[in-house]
């Protein structure tokens, strides 16, 4: 049995699968039903209106309605796209023990506890029938698929079916004929006195007990029954009579269910003996029995179409198949071979033709595993896996080269017993036999080698003399000549391996990961699904193609992935063409399916740099969307993602992104927006474009940045317009400060004399010798009350320097080679655009925003065409028919590393941009490296933060906060350079004799040495018994660990030892902490006590301490008068050495003990038995029980705890499945 899906809940006691969609209805014994997606695993809804127990539950065929009964009398008609009852139909007097629906007629059918059947019309909403006859409870009833028939069961120990053609032969039209019908048909009978509705047509008696379920069969007369007398009775029937047929005994408990195989000559039944069976229908046998612990089984149900089943317990409900569904196939260049119905066919993909090319012999039930091809010999290798995998075997053929496609040949083939069997040569194949040895062996099935591996549970293809070993942890690549093993990826589970066609990558498949790797076995990229990986397949072009159960999805080999189509129903992939996906059905049949497989290919090519596929994609694909836009920002590329967008808050995002201020500038004006001219205004400054930065800060009216702009430019012009707009705007503060900028100083004395403040007015007007205003302003002094200031005498003149010259243009940038997309894309736009706008626009510019150097032309002869020169003078005439220069320079040949050497920048190659920015060392640093430490060095707490959350499990980053900002502190070095300018900063490295410019890593200033001198300060804190101080420096190591780098596998078991140290401390501390907090006023908080003290002396902690703890524990159990244990704690005491005055106390008591060797009181404490302590809970977890842990101390837990907070780091999750400390660059590498 494989199991798809499980839940957990109350007893499921119906079920109903959806025709179409992937749900299942449950309906639990307390009153809720629940709908739940088994595909993607979740719960859709749930429905709670019924008082009681659910027992009955039916999908509509084709209306979104389901029906449900239950043990409050009541069917309720349900909406579940509404999510809620329409309406409820009353009739029944006791519990509903099943409802369904008729799969063509507006009909319910329900059995009861009243002992009758109804049938209801939904829609009308009234019972249209009552089937009465049985004696006892009825469990249950069922239409006939496709006759006019009922079965039912009850506990009258009877299975009866009804006829109920009158019902609708009386509630349905007779058809397009009407009564002519009737007068045409001879044989029809005319009752004068009406017919029932529903008639008994057959009573099955046989079973000796109730009868718990009835089921037809899909498409042949016959009954299936199950009773509380633990047998399956198999009935069949005529328009005359029903007889038994056979019973099928094996069951220990009543069975609750039993139903035909839609599709197969198998039984299913389940029982209250917590079983499932499968019966074979023709030998009435046991095939399969799958069993549960505690949880009897009450309800079975098949999928209408697919191979799946449904069966409710005690304690929720399994979705489950009988058997696997992947079609065993291999493909080698244009051809496909898969096995179907016991036959080994041939595809074609060039032609399609599909042929049977042998069958294979043995009558096997179990379908083929899994099929190995070797093109050299034409021969192939057919797996076969039982439910026991060690009974597994396989089998060697050779294909016939001529065979009859209509009657094909069955060649003898040599069968052998392994779980696996590969080619690993032209004439040798690999088998992993039961013992889990790896057997070579030649083209006649004779063993030529045998190799012992360790733990190795399956093998796969690698090419010629290599193999790929499987364990629960890893893949291996192995060479089977050298027998040694080359490369490890861990990935668990593998359980699928596609090779690209050249052998040059591998895809390894696990349930929901996607290894993908390459030749020398090194992980590329790692996906993870939420959904079942179902296949895979390699396009020409290097992408990896894979399906889920609801989408076909591609893989780059840099580990972007994406979806590109969704799909119904799962399928294989065998082969990618362009834009075909040749698959594999679970029915096996070979099927095409269309893709577009642009976004893919895009995105290849822009990894790949090829530029001219990219642009070919952007001026013709329809490639939009905000996944794109988003992967070429991520990437690297927003100058392509500008020509893909047209809003133009996006536009001018991604503008900002790569420097382009003509349509960063377009995006402002189409938005004007003062937060985007402000940012514009930010990027134009930066870029030395001031007459852009002009007009943003004119449009955000930023007066007082204006001004300053026009003092650095040397525009004094504006700055007396700027100080005109001041006083305009009565902005004193700013009418000053352009007076102060200006060195105007009579219009400071003006300003402050307008604003009273005479005294400054008058020193301001002394101090510049402005002798009339100074006079004029001593006269308004009152001198008798008002004392005249004094002017300074060593006053100096505050007058700005004169500009040398006035800014015009922009500053210079460098010529640097245009990007490929921006030249190509300038092509099609056209030039200029966006900058001829600016020139007009902007204020009182007389040039465009970058000069007059972008529309230089240059002649031949290196002179200007424009402007400066006058071409025709110079030349004294036409100089087209002239010839007057003849310079003689057509056949003059250079070096031709100078012929292009003349090529001037403003041509198509090249324009004046700004440079892009350098890779910074804290960028370098990142990149070299995945310790935690190094990007904490580089000020990339982001990823450092990650990386400790996937290696060690870290969740709460408070408690590294200042870890953190101590490690940054001393990451880089300063010095003065000169002393007006700030300090320069370096970058110190570790590595620093091979670092160079971009293998640097930095320089960590903390050594585990370090943490060890400090863990000396701890064990003194402990031994004064300062508790709460040893806690905490114990702790701030332990967290430090994470932040070391080591540089040997010595080094980084130290380290790990020291963790464990810390560890033992922490959790002993606090848990003597918390024992000295508990009252101890009964008789259990003292025994509690001696627990917690007991428990402490098992810590492993430095012998001074241990004496310290067992003593504690001794004296405790000697006041408790547990003698017995008192003297262990003695004795071990003893062992220790310790003090003389402490051990003639402690043989004193040890002869107390011995003469009354007892313990008063049971405590839960057993020293012979090895535990662990749990951190949180104080109690202990003895071996064999269910523990987890916490990923970096080790610390352990009880299971309840899992998902919590590490009680010792208090930065860690518990429980969390992490990759592992990393401290070295050696643990990398293997």
């Amino acid at each position: 049995m494989l199991t798809k899906f499980e839940t957990k809940s109350a007893r499921v006691k119906g079920l109903s699968f959806h025709s179409k969609r992937p749900w299942v209805l449950t309906s639990l014994h307390n009153g809720i039903i629940q709908l739940w997606d088994y595909r993607m695993c979740t719960l859709i809804d749930k429905f709670d209106e019924h008082d009681g127990p659910v027992r009955g539950v039916c999908f509509h065929g084709q209306q979104p309605l389901f029906v449900s009964g239950g043990d409050d009398y009541k069917i309720k008609v349900w909406n579940y796209k509404q999510r809620r009852c329409l309406f409820t139909l009353l009739g029944h007097l006791d519990y509903i023990r099943t409802t369904v629906f008729h799969h063509e007629y507006p009909w319910i059918l329900s059995a009861s506890d009243d002992q009758t059947i109804r049938i209801w019309n939904w829609q009308s909403r009234n019972c249209a029938c009552v089937l009465t006859g049985h004696s006892h409870y009825v469990m249950s009833a069922t239409f006939h698929p496709s006759e006019d028939l009922i079965a039912s069961a009850s506990l009258d120990q009877t299975v009866r079916v009804w006829d109920m053609s009158g019902l609708r032969k009386k509630n349905i039209s007779p058809g397009a004929g009407g009564l002519d019908d009737h007068v045409r048909n001879p044989n029809q009978q005319i009752d004068l006195f009406g017919t029932s509705d529903a008639i008994v047509k057959h009573v099955l008696e046989g079973h000796d007990r109730g009868v718990n379920w009835v089921s037809f069969h899909p498409n042949l007369p016959l009954i299936v029954s199950g009773a509380d007398d633990r047998q399956i009775k198999l009935w069949r029937m005529n328009e005359a009579k029903a007889w038994e047929v056979d019973t099928c005994r094996g069951h220990y408990n009543n069975v609750s269910c039993v139903l035909f195989h839609p599709r197969q000559e198998l039984i299913l039944s389940n029982s209250e003996d917590k079983s499932i069976r499968v019966w074979d229908m023709s030998k009435r046998t046991g095939v399969q029995t799958f069993r549960r612990e505690n949880d009897r089984f009450w309800v079975l149900q098949a999928h209408p179409t697919l191979n799946i089943f449904a069966a409710g317990h005690d304690s929720g409900m399994v979705i489950f198949k009988l058997e696997r569904e992947r079609p065993a196939y291999a493909v080698h260049n244009n051809i496909l071979y898969y096995v179907k119905d016991r036959y080994l066919r041939k595809l074609d993909f060039t032609t399609s033709k599909d042929t049977a090319v042998m069958q294979l012999r043995g009558g096997s039930r179990m379908p083929v595993y899994s099929m190995s091809y070797n093109p050299a010999e034409n021969g192939v290798l057919i797996c076969t896996k039982t439910s026991n995998v060690e009974n597994s075997t396989y089998d060697l053929y050779a294909i016939p080269k001529n065979s009859d496609s209509q009657n094909p040949d069955a060649p003898e083939g040599k069968r052998s017993s392994g779980l696996t069997a590969v080619w690993v040569a032209r004439n040798r194949f690999a088998v992993l036999d039961r013992s889990h040895t790896i057997v070579i062996k030649n083209l006649k099935n004779e063993i030529t080698k045998k190799i012992q591996v360790s733990d190795c549970d399956d093998i796969f293809y690698a090419g010629t003399g290599c193999l790929l070993l499987r364990n629960a942890e890893s893949v291996t690549l192995y060479d089977v000549q050298q027998k040694r093993s080359l490369a490890n990826v861990k990935i668990a589970k593998v359980k699928y391996v596609v090779w690209s066609g050249d052998m040059s990558h591998v895809a390894l498949l696990s349930k929901h990961v996607i290894a993908i790797c390459n030749r020398k076995f090194d992980n590329l990229c790692t996906i993870h699904e939420n959904i079942r990986v179902k296949s895979g397949a390699w396009d020409e072009s290097g992408v990896f193609v894979y399906t889920t159960s609801n989408h076909i999805k591609y893989a780059l080999t840099n580990g972007d992935h994406g979806i590109i189509r969704t799909l119904d129903l799962p399928i294989y992939i065998t082969r990618i063409k362009g834009t075909k996906v040749y698959c594999l059905d679970r029915e096996v049949r070979p099927r095409v399916l269309e893709i577009d497989p642009t976004e893919f290919q895009f995105k290849l090519a822009l990894v790949n740099r090829k530029y001219d596929e990219v642009l070919h994609m952007v001026r013709s694909a329809n490639l939009v969307g905000q996944s794109i836009i988003a992967y070429l920002q991520k990437k690297g590329y927003p100058e392509v993602a500008l020509h893909f967008v047209k809003d133009e808050k996006t536009r001018f995002g991604l503008a900002l992104e790569c420097g382009n201020l003509e349509i960063a500038l377009e995006a402002a004006r189409a938005l004007d927006d003062k937060e985007c001219w402000e940012s514009l205004g930010e990027i134009a400054l930066l870029q030395g474009n001031h007459q852009i930065v002009e007009m943003a800060y004119q449009r955000t009216k930023n007066f007082d940045k204006l001004s300053f702009l026009y003092l650095i430019t040397g525009n004094l012009e504006k700055m007396r317009k700027m100080m005109k707009i001041a006083e305009i705007r009565k902005d004193t503060s700013g009418h000053f400060q352009n007076a102060l900028y200006l060195g105007d100083v009579s219009e400071r004395v003006k300003l402050l004399k307008q604003c009273g403040q005479k005294s400054l007015a008058y020193l301001t007007a002394a101090t510049h010798n402005l002798e009339e205003e100074t006079e004029e302003l001593k006269g308004q002094f009152d001198l008798e009350k008002e004392k005249l200031p004094d002017v300074y005498p060593g006053a100096m003149l505050l007058q700005p320097p004169v500009p040398v010259s006035r800014q015009e243009t922009n500053w210079p940038l460098l010529t640097v080679q245009k990007g490929f997309f921006e030249g190509a894309m300038k092509t099609k736009s056209g030039k200029g655009g966006a900058q001829a706008k600016m020139a007009l626009e902007v204020d009182d510019t007389e040039t465009a925003g970058w000069g007059d150097d972008d529309d230089l032309r240059l002649d031949d002869d290196g002179l200007g065409g424009g402007g400066g020169f006058d071409d025709e003078a110079l030349v004294g005439g036409d100089t087209e028919d002239g010839a007057g220069w003849d310079v003689g320079d057509e056949d003059l040949e250079l070096p031709p590393d100078l012929r292009d050497a003349g090529r001037v920048a403003g041509e198509d190659e090249g324009y004046y941009v700004p440079p892009s920015k350098g890779t910074t060392q804290q960028q370098v640093w990142c990149n070299n490296s995945q310790l935690p430490v190094d990007h904490v060095l580089a000020g990339s707490f982001e990823t450092a933060t990650r990386l400790l959350h996937d290696q060690v499990g870290v969740v709460s980053f408070d408690v590294y906060k200042q870890l953190f900002l101590q490690t940054y502190s001393r990451s880089r070095t300063s010095y003065v350079a000169l002393p007006s300018l700030p300090p320069l900063f370096g970058c110190p490295h570790r590595n620093w004799k091979e670092a160079g410019v971009k293998h640097g890593v930095p320089a960590v200033g903390l050594k585990l040495n370090d943490l060890v001198e400090r863990l000396q300060t701890a064990y003194q804190f402990t031994t004064q018994g300062k508790f709460a101080d040893a806690i905490d420096r114990f702790r701030s190591i332990l967290l430090s660990v994470p932040l070391l780098v080591v540089n040997n596998k010595q080094e980084v078991t130290e380290a790990q030892q020291l963790i464990e140290i810390c560890r033992e401390y922490i959790v002993g501390l606090t848990m003597e902490n918390k024992r000295k907090e508990l009252p101890k006023n009964t008789l259990e908080q003292q025994k509690r006590l001696c627990e917690m003290a007991a428990y402490f002396t098992h810590s492993n902690v430095q012998p001074v301490h241990l004496i310290l703890t067992l003593r504690t524990a001794q004296n405790l159990f000697f006041k408790l008068k547990n003698f017995k244990t008192a003297a262990t704690f003695a004795r071990r005491l003893l062992e220790l050495g310790p003090r003389p005055d402490v051990a003639q106390q402690t043989r004193k008591i040890l002869q107390a003990c011995e003469k009354n060797p007892t313990d008063l009181h049971e405590l839960k404490y057993d020293e012979h038995n090895p535990f662990d302590m749990c951190a949180a809970s104080y109690v202990p977890i003895y071996r064999g029980k269910p523990v987890v842990k916490c990923p970096l101390s080790g610390a352990c837990y009880l299971p309840e705890f899992k998902g919590q907070v590490c009680r010792v780091t208090q930065a860690t999750e518990i429980g969390k499945d992490c990759i592992g400390l990393r401290i070295s660059p050696i643990q990398f590498r293997s």
